[in-house]
């Protein structure tokens, strides 16, 4: 029943055998759990004084518990709080203590009649009085001035001490006069009040700006605290005010728990990041004990530090010394956890750069990596990570292709140690192996660097070291490329495949370097085709030593076939088997020179199964007659020893001793043939009246019968050496210098023109000649010899049919052409822009056609 009720009822009786019921009993101001209802008859005259005796104990309570409005007072000392005496903590008279147990006992009258109206609950008044008045109109003002201003690092301290004041004002009455009456102690009652406070707090101020105050200050403390050192901090860490006992505080005013444990815990993992970044970043080196010394860094620093912290935000803990923290055991294993996860992500970060510097010792790192690398999602991150910085870093166009073959050796010993079973290498090794196949000197730099000596210093842009050295500690491995080990049902240790392997995933036992690079292309003809062309170079340019390229031929027999290689072995039985060869040819002839005989030149031959042999240069010119002369012997003694076989002989090939003794000096060169026939041409002595012999480019290509490129390229070769000097009268004429002029040897000297002729000749011809002419043609020299043959065909077409376009001058050549025309649109495009440019064919329409 309402005050209005009641009032109308005392001056309308009800009824006599109406009845008022009494409300649910339970706490004062809270509404419990139904109870039996008291059935009470009550008088008017008795309605209406209870009435007035209890407003007035509620208007009597009400002024007693009121705050003045004003700005909470400054509490600093006992001094303060005695002076909130009589304003904010007003004298409980004996009348206020009588009212205050009628409105909140339970077992007064009033309250039993009341309980579970809200209009009459003295504490919810309250709280509408404390904290949507005076909190919002005087307090919350202070707090907001102190967020806006200035950061410094007494910020949250100084909230916290403007919600001390505030909560020792607002609590003092409720605890002292009001709880003692309710059950319990008032302990729900508190509750209610302090959360219903805490819930004010948060949606009244900023509190993201809270939140961002207390991280950077719990920040600065733990990196004062570890010794940590970081720039993200704004506050200096001397003179920080006590954390531990600002949590506390922090707890007691209701702004802890759950919010600050969020807090702390992000600040410790940002600490704990930096941590692993500044200590551990760079130590790479073999035998590392990083993770050791990690764990013993959490267990005894971070975790205590932690435990610390946590322990005035646990609610009902014990605050316990800082020498008896006691630290649990799981909590310490997933700290230390979190802490090698961390450890893994900086050496994924690194990763690239721990593979560059492989060979300065950075296995280290690799064994901190495989604590790691655990986890499918850890080993997920792993791959894409090192892919992408692969791909971002090194799959570039800029990058030599030496370069890249030297990170994937590296890639294949740093990941054989991380992952054995070879999925991680799998993963990451496919785009490397991808972007080598489509380059086209990839598998000339494999090949060269296999038959390559791995103590040559000599620099060489197609050479890799790495990959000599390998093949100098590899052994023969019998597994096949083409086996699948799968199917081997005898293998009782066969395991399948792990789960993180892709569908191209193959195991293999062996994860050696050689192997990885021999299967880098998809058909081994490629790689045996170009094999055959380097070996036949070395073969034709090496001495008598062919140990290393039998070993490498034997190694690749056990991995490709030796159906596939049967044209390497006898390419090198040729050379083995010449030595005998021309030993017994040059005692049948008695070519052999003793050292009675006079000196005439020498021959020795190395005869070649063409065959089996790749194409090789045949330009064919004029030799010295005395050359002429042993090669016609050489070759009657072959046809001897050699029965219905004859010698074609391949002119371009040789190699020639030269000795020139010039009038001041003796020059010893070991030149190509062509090379040596221009300088015998000069042989002849000049004019009877003294005048050098002179010779012209026209003259040595018609009484040599050499192209003019061989001609050029010896002169030049010749003019570098000094033995030879351009006329300056007469272009294109040569002639010996059979004395070195002053210019020459004397720098100071005043012919500075002749000097700087001679001397800037000599530098063109050494950077012109600076390595011997390859012996095996390369494959455009065979395409363009093929092409000119192709030429006839289309001269004849457009002579007969008149203009065609080009896909039609294609489709006509791989009808007519023997075999098939073997070039495609872009190659055939090139070759007759080169023949418009020439002025034999020209453009119309589209169309191509014979300059008339």
């Amino acid at each position: 029943m309402t005050a209005v009720d009641r009032i109308f009822a005392s001056v309308f009786p009800p009824p006599s055998e109406t009845s008022i019921p009494t409300p649910v009993l339970g706490s004062a101001g809270f509404e419990g759990s139904a109870e039996p209802q008291l059935i009470i008859d009550w008088d008017s005259k008795d309605i209406a004084a209870e009435q007035i005796q209890w407003e007035r104990a509620w208007h009597a309570a009400t002024a007693f518990l009121s705050l003045p409005s004003e700005q909470l007072p400054p509490i600093n000392d006992r001094n303060d709080l005695n002076r909130l005496h009589g304003k904010w903590w007003k004298q409980c008279t004996p009348d206020v203590a009588v009212a205050l147990r009628y409105i909140i006992s339970p077992d007064s009258q009033g309250a039993r009649l009341r309980r579970g109206q809200k209009q009459y609950n003295l504490l919810q008044w309250y709280f509408e009085e404390a904290g949507l008045r005076h909190f919002i109109h005087y307090v919350r003002p202070r707090m907001m001035q102190l967020l806006t201003e200035e950061h410094t690092k007494h910020t949250v301290s100084n909230l916290v001490t403007c919600l001390e004041r505030a909560h020792t004002i607002y609590l003092h009455n409720l605890r002292e006069y009001v709880y003692p009456l309710c059950p319990n102690g008032g302990e729900e009652e508190d509750k209610w009040i302090m959360s219903n406070l805490t819930g004010l707090l948060t949606y009244s101020l900023p509190q993201q700006k809270i939140n961002d105050d207390l991280t950077d200050l719990l920040r600065t403390h733990a990196e004062a605290a570890l010794g940590i050192r970081s720039n993200e901090s704004n506050m200096e860490p001397k003179r920080i005010p006590s954390v531990r006992r600002l949590l506390t505080r922090l707890q007691d005013v209701g702004m802890g728990g759950s919010r600050v444990q969020k807090i702390l815990a992000e600040v410790m993992s940002r600490i704990l990041s930096i941590h692993v970044k500044q200590t551990y970043a760079g130590e790479w080196e073999s035998g590392s004990n990083v993770v050791a010394k990690l764990r013993y860094w959490v267990e005894n620093r971070f975790a205590r530090y932690i435990v610390e912290m946590l322990a005035p935000l646990n609610t009902g803990a014990r605050p316990q010394p800082k020498h008896e923290t006691e630290i649990a055991l799981a909590d310490v294993e997933k700290w230390q956890e979190i802490a090698i996860n961390q450890l893994g992500a900086l050496r994924t970060e690194e990763l690239f750069d721990v593979i560059v510097e492989w060979e300065n010792d950075s296995k280290g790192a690799i064994e901190d990596l495989k604590r790691y690398v655990t986890t499918t999602t850890a080993r997920t991150h792993l791959t894409s990570s090192v892919c992408e910085v692969l791909s971002r870093r090194l799959l570039q166009p800029g990058a030599a292709t030496t370069e890249i073959l030297q990170v994937y050796i590296s890639i294949i010993r740093a990941f054989s140690l991380l992952d054995p079973k070879g999925v991680l290498l799998d993963h990451v090794a496919r785009p490397i192996r991808r972007y080598l196949r489509d380059r086209d000197d990839t598998v000339v730099i494999l090949v060269s660097s296999l038959l390559a000596d791995p103590e040559d210093a000599s620099p060489n842009a197609d050479i890799l070291p790495e990959i000599a050295e390998e093949m100098q500690h590899s052994t023969s491995s019998a597994a096949q490329e083409d086996d699948d080990t799968d199917l081997d049902f005898d293998d009782m240790e066969w395991m399948p495949d792990p789960v993180d392997a892709g569908p191209e995933y193959k195991k293999s036992k062996h994860l050696d370097v050689i192997g990885s690079l021999i299967s880098l292309f998809e058909t081994k003809e490629v790689f045996v085709k170009e094999f055959q062309k380097v070996l036949g170079e070395m073969l034709l340019k090496q001495g008598q030593d062919f140990e290393k390229e039998t070993r490498v031929l034997e190694l690749l027999k056990l991995r490709f076939g030796e159906a596939s290689l049967q044209a390497c072995e006898v390419m090198l039985r040729d050379i083995l088997d010449s030595r005998r060869v021309d030993t017994v040819i040059r005692n049948d002839q008695n070519l052999a020179m003793s050292e009675m005989d006079k000196p005439e030149p020498e021959l020795h031959t190395r005869i070649l199964s063409h065959l089996f042999w790749p194409s090789l240069h045949s330009e064919d010119f004029s030799l010295p007659p005395e050359i002429s002369a042993l090669q016609s012997r050489y070759a009657t003694g072959f046809e001897t020893l050699k029965q219905s076989r004859k010698l074609t002989w391949l002119n371009a090939l040789g190699q020639v001793t030269v000795h020139l003794d010039l009038e001041d000096r003796t020059v010893t060169e070991s030149v190509q043939t062509w090379q040596a026939s221009v300088i015998y041409a000069f042989q002849n002595k000049g004019p009877s009246n003294g005048e050098p012999y002179t010779r012209t480019v026209a003259e040595l290509i018609s009484s040599l019968s050499m192209s003019e490129s061989f001609v050029r390229n010896a002169l030049t070769f010749w003019v570098g050496k000094l033995v030879l000097c351009p006329s300056s009268s007469a272009p294109d004429t040569y002639h010996v210098l059979e004395t070195l002029p002053q210019s020459a040897l004397h720098p100071s000297s005043s012919s500075a023109g002749l000097q700087s002729t001679l001397l800037t000749a000599a530098a063109a011809a050494d950077a012109a000649t600076s390595g011997p002419a390859p012996a095996v043609r390369s494959e455009e020299d065979i395409a363009r010899e093929k092409m000119e043959v192709f030429w006839q065909f289309v001269v004849g077409m457009l002579t007969n049919q008149g203009a065609m376009p080009l896909g039609r001058i294609v489709m006509m050549l791989k009808v007519v052409v023997p075999g098939g025309f073997p070039f495609g649109n872009e190659d055939l495009k090139s070759f007759l822009e080169g023949r418009v440019s020439e002025g034999k064919l020209e453009v119309v329409g589209g169309s191509y056609r014979i300059r008339g």
